[in-house]
């Protein structure tokens, strides 16, 4: 099997297994009063914190232990004019989930979304979907690359949109704009996807694109989704997270300050015992 075969078998397993998903309702996550989640913020590429996310995992010895990815792809080339080879990191993400189906789990971001959707973003004066695809070419060779994106396609499409736990705990890449959440249909999460759900403009797109959030919108949302405390990522932190309201906390993981949160499914927190459990990648060896 050639490279480019191997990448498009991992990609369309993974597919079919994220859409298996035991904790899987609809289009999200609801995992069960035991065991931990490990959330992530983006990731962007950052294949170093990848390795170590998984040494701290350690899926094989812990199995009631999940992990939470978004936000994989659209790094920042090493140079400029270099093309952008976060696919590696997607693949890598794709491979762990065939490894444990059951542990690893995905959500879906405006980045993927947008490399789904071919919706341009402009980056540094550059295309990041455009570098995404170059990437992809130089990854994993020329040859039948028309199916290799199909593929990628095919595994972005089969993300869930958020996760919960039975103690009040909601993750998600993002939160829709205090301002059209009038529109936002919050029972998007519930059910099951269908292309046109991907489109722009939709209750998916604002989910996953959403920045001005207010103590008025995670109030309607609390409501909605039985949450009191929400984990997401998506905003640039270069300290690694922000806290905001006492109720949101935002994660980044794509750089060398990045991190990540553990929690328990079981035990109730404040915000201030959320805070406590970040974890820096710097410190996981």
């Amino acid at each position: 099997m050639t490279v480019i075969e191997s990448a498009i078998d991992t990609l369309r397993q993974a597919a079919e297994l994220n859409h298996l998903d035991p904790y899987r309702e609809g289009s999200m996550l609801s995992f069960s009063d035991y065991g931990q989640v490990v959330m992530t913020g983006d990731l962007h590429g950052h294949r170093k914190n990848f390795e170590k996310l998984v040494r701290y995992c350690q899926l094989e010895t812990t199995p009631v232990r999940h992990v939470l990815l978004h936000e994989m792809i659209h790094a920042e080339p090493e140079s400029f004019g270099a093309a952008d080879r976060s696919v590696e990191l997607l693949l890598d993400a794709a491979k762990w989930k065939t490894f444990f189906p059951d542990q690893v789990h995905f959500l879906q971001s405006n980045h993927e979304l947008a490399q789904f959707q071919r919706h341009q973003i402009t980056k540094g004066g550059r295309s990041v979907t455009y570098d995404f695809e170059r990437g992809v070419a130089e990854v994993l060779g020329s040859s039948d690359i028309d199916e290799a994106m199909r593929a990628i396609d095919e595994f972005i499409a089969s993300f869930p949109l958020a996760a919960r736990t039975p103690n009040r705990l909601f993750f998600a890449h993002s939160l829709p704009d205090a301002n059209a959440v009038d529109e936002f249909e919050c029972n998007c999460v519930r059910k099951p996807l269908a292309e046109q759900d991907l489109s722009e403009g939709g209750s998916v797109y604002q989910l996953v694109w959403g920045r001005r959030h207010t103590p008025a919108l995670l109030d309607r949302l609390s409501k909605a989704y039985e949450a009191d405390i929400f984990v997401v990522g998506h905003q640039p932190q270069e300290s690694g997270f922000a806290v905001l309201f006492d109720r949101l906390i935002i994660l980044a993981s794509d750089h060398n300050h990045g991190v990540f949160l553990p929690v328990d499914c079981r035990k109730k927190y404040t915000i201030g015992q959320l805070i406590e459990r970040i974890r820096p990648f710097v410190a996981v060896m």
